[in-house]
């Protein structure tokens, strides 16, 4: 029997996840609970054109997420080889985490578009851990970054 994976919604507590980022680091999110809030993004694939329209927008604002004490993480099934090329090729800021099991895709609920490709979801999660943004959309990776600014904004 299938298990279905419930979406993590604005109002639950962010799962616990630890993996990789593109340094070989292992980058838990619970350590940021209490310090900072948190803009996690899920993207399909490093390299392609809308994960790379999505992740040089978060770089391009990456200045305004970090005055306001917020941690950007990406979060893709890409190893951290190839996270750290894409980092360094786009001259992205901030933390990227290799996701090759999709733990932590499983972990938030992330769905696959049609049925198939990754899913691009992002996640405004606050200091105490709870989630409050939880933005689903495939083919308007602009529309995230719009989205958590105005969810950091609301929550001053």
């Amino acid at each position: 029997m299938a298990t279905t994976i419930r979406a993590i919604r604005p109002g639950d507590k962010a799962p616990s996840i630890s993996l990789i980022d593109q340094n070989g680091q292992l980058v838990r999110l619970d350590d940021y609970q209490g310090k900072k809030a948190v803009v996690l993004f899920f993207y399909p694939k490093a390299f392609t054109p809308g994960c790379t329209q999505e992740s040089c927008q978060f770089r391009d604002q990456y200045e305004v997420f970090k005055d306001a004490g917020v941690e950007v993480i990406g979060i893709s099934s890409d190893s951290p080889q190839q996270q750290a090329a894409f980092a360094k090729e786009h001259r992205l800021p901030y933390i990227l985490l290799s996701d090759p099991g999709q733990q932590a895709r499983k972990a938030f609920g992330v769905p696959k578009t049609l049925g198939l490709l990754p899913g691009r979801v992002t996640y405004v999660i606050d200091r105490n851990g709870i989630v409050q943004l939880a933005f689903n959309s495939q083919l308007k990776p602009e529309a995230h970054i719009q989205q958590a600014l105005a969810t950091l904004k609301r929550l001053g």
